[in-house]
């Protein structure tokens, strides 16, 4: 069987829409369930026997280098091309020409796939699409087909004409190259291919989710956190109650009369208790201190921060190094969030930027942006964002 053996994964973008998670780390390293979302998809291609793996960079891209390096760890041959300005994913993709095999996959580095979602394009003839279903189309590219091949595809439209949605997930052969020149974005330069070729289309079977909106992240990581085998590598004490599905890593200790409920992760290095509650959808990433009688639900928690007693959180991100200090309140509700103009009604709790410093009895609403490096002074009630480097006191 022929199969593709290369694939180029389109990492360069900054994803303005995910501040402030974005600010200093580029889209593609936003952790789920404790792994950067690209790497879910390193991992899908080398379950998949595809090793040849070219990586288009650009923002903040020593980011991306530094963890992967040259990809043996992961099973993979990882190369790097730099897209100097982020103008799109068809000029990004243009970078490739010149190591571009014959035929080659071209994923984005910002979705969470399983590998059998990618499975059947692996031994598929180029020129293909892996299409998805989905209820809303409204933020996606929607496919309309004709006899199989690819008719058209309509970026966000505002009266969809089918239910199918392009998940930028291609097995393309060169004579993309022809068509990508002068185009910014891929499914424009694809809109012109398929005027001289046809481009074929194929339905993930698999799970593919793609990141757009910082609520994206609490969905993703409940979806990875289900998929995560149960497993203790640290140490519980005594009156400690597990239930369900939960990872504990190497060093971590559990301490006397905390509840945990899975699906849950929690990282290396922690030390979570006495007394603390952790529920159900939540990852713990390493080095976290979780004080006593903390409740932490539906929420991600950041490399080495420090969350104080007493505190509540629900549906949350906190990004790395965040200290809470005791007695912080960050509940959910469903409350309107504007994200780049757009307005959305969603059930979140807060959303904290990297390294930021809460002191004792602060009340954050739902729906409240922290931004990085910001700081608030003890007893504040938080009802409107706060920008990267903010002081509230």
């Amino acid at each position: 069987m022929d199969r593709i053996e290369q694939a180029v994964i389109l990492a360069a973008g900054e994803g303005q829409r995910l501040r402030p998670f974005t600010a200093l780390k580029p889209k593609v390293m936003i952790p789920i369930a404790n792994k950067p979302i690209i790497q879910y998809v390193v991992e899908a291609l080398v379950k998949n026997g595809i090793r040849q793996v070219v990586v288009v960079v650009g923002y903040r891209k020593e980011q991306v280098i530094d963890f992967f390096g040259s990809g043996g760890q992961f099973g993979a041959e990882m190369v790097y091309l730099t897209q100097e300005q982020q103008l799109g994913t068809a000029h990004a993709l243009s970078q490739a020409r010149e190591v571009a095999e014959d035929k080659f996959l071209v994923l984005p580095g910002d979705n969470i796939i399983e590998s059998s979602a990618i499975a059947d394009l692996v031994t598929v003839k180029p020129n293909s699409i892996l299409i998805k279903e989905q209820e809303n189309v409204s933020k996606y590219g929607v496919v309309t087909l004709r006899q199989g091949k690819v008719a058209d595809i309509v970026e966000k439209p505002r009266e969809a004409g089918s239910n199918l949605v392009n998940t930028g997930i291609y097995a393309l052969s060169k004579e993309v190259f022809e068509f990508v020149e002068g185009e910014l974005d891929l499914p424009a330069a694809l809109r012109r291919m398929i005027a001289h070729h046809p481009l074929r289309a194929l339905e993930a079977k698999g799970t593919w989710l793609d990141v757009v909106y910082p609520w994206d992240i609490l969905q993703l990581n409940d979806l990875a956190l289900h998929q995560i085998p149960a497993q203790i590598g640290g140490t519980i004490e005594q009156g400690v109650i597990i239930s369900g599905a939960v990872s504990i890593g190497k060093d971590t200790v559990i301490r006397s009369n905390s509840y945990i409920m899975g699906p849950a992760l929690i990282g290396e290095g922690c030390q979570i208790g006495p007394g603390a509650y952790i529920l159900p959808a939540t990852s713990i990433g390493d080095n976290v201190y979780i004080s006593p009688f903390a409740q932490i639900k539906n929420s991600v928690i950041g490399n080495n921060s420090h969350i104080g007693p007493n505190c509540t959180i629900q549906d949350s991100i906190i990004d790395r190094g965040c200290q809470l200090k005791g007695h912080i309140v960050a509940r959910s509700d469903e409350t309107e969030v504007k994200v780049d103009g757009e307005h959305h009604w969603v059930q979140i709790g807060a959303m904290l930027g990297e390294y930021c410093t809460l002191e004792d009895n602060v009340i954050i609403q739902p729906g409240v942006k922290i931004g990085n490096h910001a700081r608030i002074k003890a007893l504040k009630l938080i009802g409107e964002n706060v920008p990267d480097e903010g002081l509230v006191v």
